[in-house]
């Protein structure tokens, strides 16, 4: 038996996530852990995540201040394993530590067909992926400073990283960071009135990342539709008093997802995506539904797995559920790859309709309006019903016009008659 001092590196535990940031520590050095406790808050590209040990023992030092946000692979904490690893048994060194529960994308069963192209891109032009080396990146050292010293640092938005400490053993001091302050405060004079500075970082980086890179890569149409629901908001108010459906919180939103799910069966370009590498087409079997969510730390777009085998109820509940973990800031990252449609309720904002920006790698996305009272000719008569504007942004290198607008008008045929979901 030996005592077995390890460090754990700060894992990837979305989907190539490269960055994460330390929101707060759960535990102390000399607090005991076991394996699967939560010891750490960290707040990635794409949401708050709570991270657990992967082995039992003690909590040796903690290597990553709060606030900080360092690369994957970076040491974070150390534990002691004490002496219940035998000698023999001890891991290697370089031996990685296994997936975490929870975490990695769900894989979605697809078809591919191939596209024609002239000639393929220049090897210099494909993607690439560059694996981290362990002196540059893995083994990124804290800098070292006291307290009132980082708080100073954060105060004056200076990086302790960019600073070489001159106290003793190469310890930061208060002069060493006001002197790296002093090219930024020997800048340009601010304009006159308040202003307010926030890093760019976490959710909202991730989000502008993907928005900025969808909007300039798949070529978007938007088209619009009006549609009365008033037969719609009937029939939830009819299931509503049912015993079925009497503990289910049933939104209109659910009618819209369980729309999507059908329709897009019988237009199936919707639900696919492309493949510039490789030329070709994904067509996938299964949808996975993404509802965009507003949160405290930004926009996330969690899904709801395999949405068209989910009867209605099961949908409502999957809506209800999923809205609740998103607000609590529990969605866990698996839970936010691998979409393969997206719908954006802008309408709860008051909002009535939108030009919706394609989830990158999906094909479209449906933005629904509020619904709200208006005049509506009804049999040559005016009368008010109750209506709702619905735009969709599709990819038209995946959907032409004529299959958008099929989609679209199917969509809108059974929130204004959901009858006709018994006929298809």
């Amino acid at each position: 038996m030996t005592a077995v001092q390890r460090e754990f590196t700060l894992p990837d535990v979305g989907e190539g996530l490269t960055e994460a940031e330390i929101v707060s520590w759960r535990v102390r050095p000399g607090d005991t852990v076991t394996v699967n406790q939560v010891i750490c808050e960290i707040e990635t590209a794409k949401a708050a995540v709570e991270l657990p040990s992967p082995w039992a023992g003690t909590v040796g030092e903690l290597l990553a201040e709060p606030g900080r946000t360092i690369a994957v692979g970076t040491p974070i904490i150390t534990i002691d394993t004490g002496g219940a690893v035998p000698v023999a048994d001890a891991p290697a060194e370089d031996e990685a530590v296994p997936n975490l529960v929870g975490y990695g994308p769900r894989q979605a069963s697809a078809t591919r067909r191939p596209r024609r192209r002239d000639t393929a891109p220049p090897p210099d032009e494909r993607p690439t992926r560059t694996a981290l080396s362990d002196e540059s990146a893995v083994r990124t050292a804290v800098p070292l400073a006291k307290p009132p010293v980082r708080k100073l640092a954060k105060d004056l938005g200076v990086d302790l990283g960019s600073i070489t400490g001159s106290g003793a053993g190469g310890v930061i001091t208060r002069a060493d960071v006001e002197a790296a302050a002093a090219p930024v405060a020997a800048g340009p004079a601010p304009r006159a009135g308040g202003v307010r500075r926030e890093p760019i970082r976490g959710v909202r980086k991730a989000t502008a990342a993907a928005v900025a890179g969808s909007a300039f890569t798949a070529p978007h149409v938007t088209e619009f539709l009006t549609v009365d629901v008033t037969a719609t908001l009937a029939l939830r108010d009819r299931l509503r008093a049912t015993r079925e459906y009497a503990d289910v919180k049933l939104t209109p939103l659910a009618f819209v997802a369980k729309a999507v799910c059908l329709a897009a069966k019988r237009t199936p370009e919707v639900n696919a995506s492309w493949d510039e590498q490789a030329g070709e087409i994904v067509f996938y079997d299964r949808v996975q539904l993404g509802i965009a969510a507003a949160t405290p730390r930004g926009l996330i777009v969690p899904k709801v797995r395999d949405a068209d085998t989910l009867s209605l109820r099961e949908i409502a509940g999957a809506l209800a559920e999923l809205t609740e973990t998103a607000r609590a800031g529990k969605t866990p990252p698996a839970d936010l790859v691998g979409g393969t449609f997206t719908i954006t309720n802008v309408g709860v904002f008051g909002v009535d309709t939108g030009t919706p920006i394609i989830n990158p790698g999906e094909a479209a996305i449906l933005a629904v309006g509020a619904i709200k009272p208006a005049p509506w000719v009804v049999d040559g008569e005016l009368a008010v019903r109750t209506v709702c504007q619905l735009a969709l942004s599709f990819d038209h290198r995946l959907v032409d016009g004529e299959q958008g607008s099929r989609f679209l008008a199917d969509v809108g045929a059974l929130l204004t008659d959901p009858g006709l979901a018994l006929t298809w």
